[in-house]
């Protein structure tokens, strides 16, 4: 039922209808002005942030195992920031001389930078060459050798890349070219946003950081395949295939250890049998040479399989699964 107004409330709205003074509650509601940049319009929504962030995390889980083999060390990557900048603030935070390889997406107007820090590049210089990567050098800039080194770790980059983004949209990356000064790099004007992209790579005891920048004036064709629908599918490699509760239940079920036993046939054989038993003696079983065995894992039968051997091992090969109702 609709609450009733006295008479004194009545008169109040009509002297405030009359005088044009708001209600003292009306403030309240008023809405706070949120600060907006006309020179930096952001681009890429939160949202789509959120999905870029996955795709290079995936990217990372990649990178890492590739490094990880290369290097025969222990190699983690993490994503520490995505952001939307000004290129001429990404161009002042880059030392010089710098380890920067240009890169373009084919079929697109989209242009970037590969930006390892020249400590990271030389580590993974010596690394690659055979040393521990703590190789001191007194002068920062990266020869051609190195260079070529390098090229190694970058092609791999680029397939990565192209791998993590393929749930997006096929995207062919191209290295264009080195460069230690980035004012030579010039991926975009001065006054045009950058998304930033930085990983933290952490070889052994050591971190470092690498940098991924794109010029975001051509991002529209990514942007628009970046849907509603894409959002709610892309997740790291880590996570993909279920809820964190699976995962945990899956990792628990992994490290598991069962007993596996094989039962190669069964006979029945009077205990004075059992006695007299010497060496190179026989004993029937109720299978025959070339049938399937039985394969239990705990006390329950759930395989069948043919006995042989594998480099000079002897070995069961399953060939037949029961359903848990059988």
């Amino acid at each position: 039922m609709a609450e009733v107004l006295s008479q004194q409330e009545i008169d109040q709205l009509l002297n405030n209808m009359t005088t044009g003074d708001a209600p003292a509650d009306a403030d309240k509601h008023e809405k706070e002005a949120v600060p907006f940049d006309f020179r930096l319009p952001n681009r890429i929504s939160k949202n789509q942030l959120r999905t870029i962030r996955n795709i290079h995390e995936n990217f990372a889980e990649t990178f890492s195992s590739f490094l990880m083999s290369k290097l025969q060390s222990i190699i983690n990557i993490n994503v520490i920031s995505v952001d939307q900048i000004y290129y001429s603030e990404y161009v002042l935070s880059v030392s010089n001389p710098a380890c920067l390889f240009t890169f373009g997406i084919e079929r697109t107007d989209i242009k970037g930078i590969l930006e390892f820090s020249t400590d990271l590049a030389f580590s993974l210089v010596d690394r690659l060459l055979g040393g521990f990567g703590d190789g001191n050098k007194k002068t920062k800039v990266i020869t051609p050798i190195e260079q070529k080194v390098l090229t190694v770790v970058v092609d791999r980059i680029m397939k990565d890349l192209r791998k993590s983004w393929q749930m997006v949209d096929d995207f062919e990356f191209n290295i264009d070219r080195f460069e230690p000064d980035v004012d030579f790099a010039q991926i975009t004007s001065q006054s045009e946003s950058v998304l930033l992209i930085t990983f933290e790579i952490f070889i052994g005891e050591q971190s470092y950081l690498m940098n991924l920048c794109f010029a975001t004036y051509a991002f529209d064709s990514i942007l628009s395949k970046l849907s509603t629908q894409n959002l709610s599918t892309i997740r790291p490699t880590k996570y993909a295939g279920g809820t964190t509760a699976k995962m945990i239940i899956k990792n628990h079920l992994a490290e598991t250890l069962l007993n596996l036993k094989v039962v190669f046939g069964k006979s029945v054989v009077p205990f004075d049998q059992i006695r007299k038993l010497e060496s190179g003696d026989i004993i029937l079983m109720d299978k025959k040479i070339g049938d399937e065995v039985d394969v239990f894992v705990g006390n329950k039968k759930l395989f069948t399989g043919a006995v042989g051997t594998v480099n000079n091992h002897k070995a069961v090969k399953i060939t037949n699964r029961f359903d848990s109702e059988e």
